[in-house]
């Protein structure tokens, strides 16, 4: 990524340690929901979701990029074996885990 290399960070970024930037900032993520009540959406929060959404998602791709892996062929490996583990007869409308199906 531009950003990154151009101040030369690449050097800073292995697996671990993008690997622990992601869960970080999944966990920023989520006090924008910590004590919402029964609020389960943003609403006026918008603003910090998409700034951490935005932290998880570079942090992702720093870590694709990292392995040397494709985002959007890995995604499509993973829908394809939930569409095994979750068939949409027995999936549709529930929210079981597929051992409980």
């Amino acid at each position: 990524m531009q950003f990154r290399d151009d101040r030369d960070w690449a050097q800073f970024h292995n697996s671990k340690d993008l690997a622990i930037s992601i869960s970080l900032e999944a966990a920023e993520l989520l006090e924008s929901f910590q004590w919402s009540g029964e609020d389960l959406e943003p609403g006026t929060k918008m603003d910090h979701v998409k700034e951490e959404l935005a932290d998880v998602l570079i942090y992702c791709t720093l870590l694709a990029d990292h392995l040397g892996v494709d985002p959007a062929t890995i995604m499509l490996e993973k829908i394809a074996k939930n569409e095994e583990k979750y068939p949409v007869a027995k999936a549709k409308g529930t929210s079981r885990k597929y051992t409980e199906l």
